[in-house]
């Protein structure tokens, strides 16, 4: 695929981001666009490697080196078409993906993989500029109605699906505008929410209802919903955080992270109330959790002009390259650096948390101490305290980024009976079937806090076996990596 010397001929170019200085004064994206002739050499690097590993990578099964040969003979508009049969919103992974699908590149065992990622945004934003990307709404419908509920990526991915298969879709979410996860845990800078807009409207014009400000759950009773509809599809999300049990948890100052993202990210869209509780202007900002969430926590902070920012995680900082027991094509498990992290703060890993102190009530310092973690063959790792190695950081906010337990479930048992499973998920079967008839979940709920690739992909084979309850047992709807009919 591409040029069969590409991969030996160029190297992995990155896309350009805007400058560190003038970026952090705003809420704009970060990344440029490659220029066309940079394109083409980018996706000229995918080799002509036998089995693409990277089909194995992306859990969406992206036809990736038939996409990449596209692009590379000038040939866009059928890049576009290869991409969008297995991927209703490419526009997003590639901007928030973290590219499973570079991690199992061929390539990647002994040089830099191809820039996957960055040519899925650079196709799908020729799509729309070009005119190529038009509503589809279905040719006829089957007379059943469908009730999504979230609109983050799994419901969007599910609805759009459904939709296609004909049945009539209502999307419902409890924010006063639909995205879910994208529009109010992503920050701008990531994620500008045109973006989602521009895709919202197509679902729209495609035929799809969004219902917003309704609390299903609450004002709207799932068994209400269920009632109102021939099949339901839960996208619940897993917005249950992990909390911080230690000494002085109660103090004022502590805030969990999706609080401080969703704050902003209202303020930025011009419908939320400035909240002094959630700003770190002129605060010490300390961030607990290296992942993802902790990085986005870290660019909110200094772009609200923190006095100091620290990321501070508890497991050891991870090597430089992959070790023995991380073989491709697994995800590599590897020190990185985010771009909110290029831009400013302090990280320091393999410290926990002992206690947290203040006056008058409001947080002043976190006290931590660094550890290791003794690994025993058969057993949990156990974190041993290092003596001598305690520490004390000057705090006036902690955002709690330690990640999320599960979906809030609420009254989902009791008003449908769903099975939960032992830690806190929706349970389901191989087709994403709850233990309730007629009633699917897909994503987060049910898989656990994951990536958006995974919520996408989930919520397509959720459709599909919705689409195949509600037809007596067989669905048109594609399959992984299979092309779609509509």
């Amino acid at each position: 695929m591409g040029k069969p010397t590409g991969f030996i001929e160029w190297e992995r170019v990155h896309a350009d981001k805007r400058d560190k200085a003038e970026r952090l004064n705003d809420w704009r994206e970060f990344a440029l666009p490659l220029a066309p002739d940079e394109a083409k050499r980018q996706a000229g690097r995918c080799m002509d490697c036998g089995v693409p590993f990277c089909h194995q990578g992306c859990p969406l099964g992206n036809l990736i080196p038939d996409f990449n040969e596209a692009v590379y003979r000038g040939r866009w508009r059928e890049a576009y078409d290869l991409l969008s049969r297995t991927n209703g919103f490419p526009e997003m992974t590639g901007r928030l993906c973290p590219a499973p699908c570079e991690a199992a590149c061929v390539l990647a065992i002994h040089h830099d993989a191809v820039t996957i990622e960055q040519m899925e945004k650079e196709i799908a934003e020729r799509a729309f500029a070009e005119g190529w990307v038009k509503p589809r709404p279905p040719a006829r419908r089957t007379g059943k109605t469908v009730g999504v509920v979230g609109s983050g990526p799994a419901g969007l991915a599910a609805a759009s699906q459904l939709n296609a298969a004909g049945h009539s879709v209502t999307v419902y979410e409890r924010d006063a505008r639909p995205g879910g996860l994208l529009r109010y845990g992503i920050p701008d800078f990531k994620l500008e929410k045109s973006v989602v807009d521009r895709r919202v409207a197509l679902m729209e014009a495609e035929g799809i209802t969004f219902v917003t400000g309704v609390d299903v759950g609450g004002a709207l009773s799932y068994r209400e919903l269920r009632a109102k509809h021939d099949a339901l599809v839960l996208a619940l999300g897993a917005r249950r955080p992990r909390d911080l049990e230690v000494p002085g948890r109660e103090l004022s100052g502590v805030v969990q992270a999706m609080a401080f993202l969703e704050h902003q990210n209202r303020l930025v869209s011009g419908h939320g109330q400035k909240d002094a509780r959630l700003d770190a202007a002129g605060r010490h900002v300390v961030v607990l959790g290296g992942g993802d969430t902790g990085s986005d926590c870290l660019g909110t902070a200094l772009r609200q002009g923190a006095r100091s920012v620290r990321q501070v995680e508890l497991l050891p900082a991870p090597p430089l390259a992959r070790a023995e027991g991380n073989p491709w094509p697994k995800w590599p498990l590897i020190f990185r650096t985010s771009t909110s992290q290029e831009e400013g703060g302090e990280r320091r890993f393999a410290m926990m948390t002992k206690r947290l102190s203040g006056s008058d009530g409001r947080l002043q310092a976190l006290h931590a101490v660094e550890v290791d973690f003794q690994r025993e063959p058969g057993a949990l790792p156990r974190l041993i305290e290092r003596p001598g190695t305690e520490a004390t950081f000057e705090v006036d906010l902690l955002v709690l980024a330690m990640g999320f337990t599960g979906p809030e479930t609420g009254p989902l048992s009791e008003e449908l009976g769903v099975k939960l499973s032992p830690r806190g998920t929706v349970q389901v079967d191989a087709h994403f079937a709850t233990s309730a008839e007629g009633v699917f979940c897909a994503g987060d709920a049910s898989r656990g806090a994951s990536l958006i690739v995974w919520a996408l992909s989930d919520g397509r084979e959720a459709a599909k076996a919705c689409d195949a309850y509600l037809s007596g047992g067989h669905s048109l709807l594609p399959t992984r990596g299979v092309d779609c009919i509509f």
